[in-house]
Order: structure tokens, then C-alpha cells, then sequence
């Protein structure tokens, strides 16, 4: 099965019986499970594990609301996870952004993620957006910068600190929140949607591709910056997250499977490397023998930990 298969079964059946599939071997997929098959870097130094998680609190969640102005190209949907039981008290946020190669997939590949952050307190908002070939970059970009302003709209029913919203994502997800975070509130990517409610206070993203001229001129990558590397090399470095960090980007939590060969692990790596010498606070989660796709499916261990890493910046 190819990779592009499996993208397409996986949320249809059990992780584990496409993983077994592909490889044939169940006790692989048990071996894989575990948290042991992970190296987490702190500062550049091995991480002291996180405390567990709390035990997980009721929510509510509000299915397919409209985020996008009614003028906008295309009317995009989110799902609202709201803790139950709030009392008058703010709490944090989670803008939360599926993978798909910029070009497919959807937010239900996330609700399990989204359903964990909204048990530990989050107000977990799960979006879609637009996709590649028909909308370029920074189409995709301008869909998180509304959809910021939609929760910060609507922070008062919510009960949301809008100081406290957090990005979770993975693959383009996690490259479209953390572009959203390195370089949607100051400068060219800031126009016209962007700005001070762009803003986040931490992000947890795994396999993420921090730097699009790394890889060769692929249909994904081109389809979404609309010309290969030599033809739109300031749109690449403009789409590049790893090109856009400065020492007042927020916080990182970054997994990664070493095995990735779709997402090369150097993405993480070197990302993480830029934010230590911008001495951003930041950690970096490798997963031992997972390719880019298991590193999502068997995330367990690397999702509690970069929780509990938001957590910590956000104080839920």
C-alpha cells in the first residue's frame, strides 16, 4: 500500500489494523505503541518526562459552525469542543489544523486531539481550509488568521483568554500554525487578516515541514506555492517557518518520527536548533521507527507531552 493509500483508509479503520496492514506484522504496531521508542529534548538537553495528564473533564461540542465571513471565497467549517462545568473564569484556546499535503484530508483526522485538549480545559476549535491547487499559499494562511478572529469574536461566550490560544497541528497543519505563529501578527504575511489577534502563546506541531526548499520540486509543494523553487523562490522562503523565526516567537513543542521520509526529521531538527538560538523555549519529541504517517497514528506518548508542554505556558 502506498502512503497516499493508507491516508485514505486510516480514519476509516482502527490505526492499528492499517498499520498492520501495511506492515503485516501486529506486534510491530505493539512495539511502536510504546513510550520508550522516543528521545524529548529540552533546551537542548534531555527533558525531565512530564507529570500525566488530569484525569479528563466532560465537554460539549458545537459541530460545523460557519468561521469564515460571508464574503469570503469559500465558507469554511470548525468544530467547537467547550469544557463543561466553567465557571466564570477564562480559559485557554486551541486552534487546531489538520494535515493533507495542503490539498485534502479533513478536521476529523484531529477530533481525537481536539477531544483531549477540550478534556484538559481547552476550548479546542478544530478547523478546515481551503485547499491547494485551486487556493495558493497564503490562501491557507488567511484562513487561520479568520479563524483567530472568530474565536476572538466570540471569546466572551466562550469564556476564552484570547492572551492564551495555543496551535496545535500536524504535517501541513502544523506547518500552517506555525507559519501562523512565526509570522502572521508582524510583517508581509500579516496583511490584510493578520495582526495582533493572529497572535499565539505556544504551539505543538509534529511532522512538520519547517523549510519548503528542502525538498525537490514535488506536486505538493508546487501545487501549493504555484511554481517550482527557481520560479517562486521569495514565495518558498515567505511559506517557510524555519525562514520566518524570530526571538519573539512563541513557545515550541515539535514531535517527529525519525523514520519520516516524506517530512525528512532535519525539519524538526533544524527548526528546533533556530528557536534554541533565538533562545525560544521549546522541546523536541523524536519517535524512534516511525515513518511520517505512524508518527501521527501511534502520537500517544508525543500528543501528552506536548499537552502537558502547553500546559505549562498556558496554566489551564
Amino acid at each position: 500500500m502506498s502512503r497516499t493509500e493508507l491516508f485514505r483508509v486510516w480514519p476509516q479503520r482502527g490505526a492499528f489494523t492499517a498499520l498492520r496492514r501495511v506492515t503485516g506484522l501486529g506486534a510491530l504496531a505493539l512495539m511502536l505503541s510504546g513510550c520508550s521508542a522516543s528521545q524529548h529534548f529540552s533546551q537542548g538537553e534531555p527533558a525531565i518526562e512530564s507529570r500525566p495528564l488530569g484525569d479528563p473533564q466532560p465537554f460539549t461540542r458545537l459541530s460545523a459552525r460557519t468561521y469564515t465571513p460571508d464574503e469570503w471565497p469559500q465558507a469554511l467549517k470548525a468544530d467547537v469542543y467547550l469544557p463543561s462545568g466553567a465557571n466564570d473564569a477564562r480559559r485557554p484556546a486551541a486552534l487546531v489544523v489538520h494535515g493533507g499535503g495542503w490539498r485534502n484530508r479533513s478536521r476529523d483526522d484531529m477530533q481525537g486531539i481536539a477531544e483531549q485538549l477540550a478534556g484538559q480545559g481547552y476550548v479546542a476549535v478544530n478547523i478546515e481550509y481551503r485547499f491547494a491547487p485551486e487556493y495558493r499559499f497564503p490562501s491557507q494562511l488567511h484562513d487561520l488568521q479568520q479563524a483567530m478572529a472568530w474565536i476572538h469574536a466570540h471569546a466572551d461566550q466562550w469564556q476564552v483568554d484570547t492572551q492564551r490560544i495555543v496551535g496545535v497541528g500536524f504535517s501541513s497543519g502544523a506547518h500552517l500554525v506555525s507559519l501562523l505563529a512565526v509570522a502572521g501578527v508582524e510583517g508581509p504575511l500579516a496583511a490584510p487578516y493578520g495582526g495582533e489577534q493572529s497572535r499565539l502563546a505556544a504551539v505543538l506541531a509534529g511532522g512538520l515541514p519547517s523549510d519548503l526548499l528542502k525538498f525537490d520540486d514535488g506536486r505538493l509543494v508546487v501545487d501549493f506555492i504555484g511554481g517550482t523553487r527557481a520560479e517562486e523562490n521569495a514565495a518558498y522562503r515567505l511559506a517557510s517557518p524555519a525562514r520566518q523565526i524570530t526571538p519573539q516567537a512563541p513557545p515550541f513543542f515539535l514531535f517527529h518520527g525519525k523514520w519520516d521520509q516524506l517530512v525528512p526529521v532535519d525539519h524538526a531538527t533544524d527548526f528546533y536548533q533556530a528557536l534554541q538560538d533565538n533562545n525560544i523555549e521549546s522541546e523536541l519529541y523524536l519517535q524512534r521507527w516511525r515513518g511520517h504517517v505512524t508518527s501521527f497514528l501511534l502520537r500517544g506518548c508525543a500528543i501528552e507531552a506536548g499537552i502537558a508542554f502547553l500546559n505549562r505556558q498556558v496554566k489551564p
